[in-house]
């Protein structure tokens, strides 16, 4: 059985792939240092963006496990433009999962990414895994193992968060404690 550590990000200054932790993420990456570590982890998967590594590097560092980016797990792209409706468009792309607006992602494009990546996690050799994402793929990834994981539990994610998944029956749980 494989149990695999689903995490979102810390606070971070925007949305942008070089948007950086803010203080209170940053503080909120060391208290996540000591919250993983009482999990036995053998690897570490995560977004390529910014703030996904510097949220992890400080437990990567503390337990001297490389971090694996992956593209596959960056931010969903709701939209190539800004949208001044973006929670609306959202909320309509978790109703219509193949909804894509211009120069973006559908929910259904970006649940095929996630899937792949709990496909190759399960097919893995290490047993305790940590993925980091953000708040849409971090959703998507919940909804592998339960697809009534949808918008209000994406409003519901907290910056962190922390699920843990065993894959024998796909049982989740929320349990960082913030």
């Amino acid at each position: 059985m494989k149990t695999i550590y689903i995490v979102r990000h810390a606070k971070a200054d925007g949305q942008p792939f070089h948007a950086s932790l803010t203080l209170d993420g940053e503080e909120q990456a060391q208290n996540l240092v000591s919250f993983l570590e009482k999990y036995p982890i053998e690897a570490i998967y995560s977004s390529p963006y910014k703030r996904a590594l510097q949220t992890i590097q400080p437990f990567s560092e503390r337990k001297e496990l490389p971090i694996h980016e992956d593209d596959r797990l960056g931010e969903r792209i709701l939209s190539g433009k800004d949208l001044p409706d973006w929670k609306d468009k959202l909320r309509e792309s978790f109703e219509d999962f193949s909804l894509a607006f211009p120069g973006g992602e559908s929910n259904e494009e970006a649940m095929e990414r996630a899937a792949s990546v709990i496909e190759d996690i399960v097919n893995s050799e290490e047993d305790h895994i940590v993925v980091v994402s953000h708040g849409n793929l971090t959703t998507l990834l919940l909804r592998c193992f339960d697809e009534k994981f949808g918008f209000d539990e994406l409003l519901a994610l907290t910056n962190p968060d922390v699920y843990l998944v065993r894959t024998d029956g796909g049982r989740f749980e929320r349990i960082w404690e913030s």
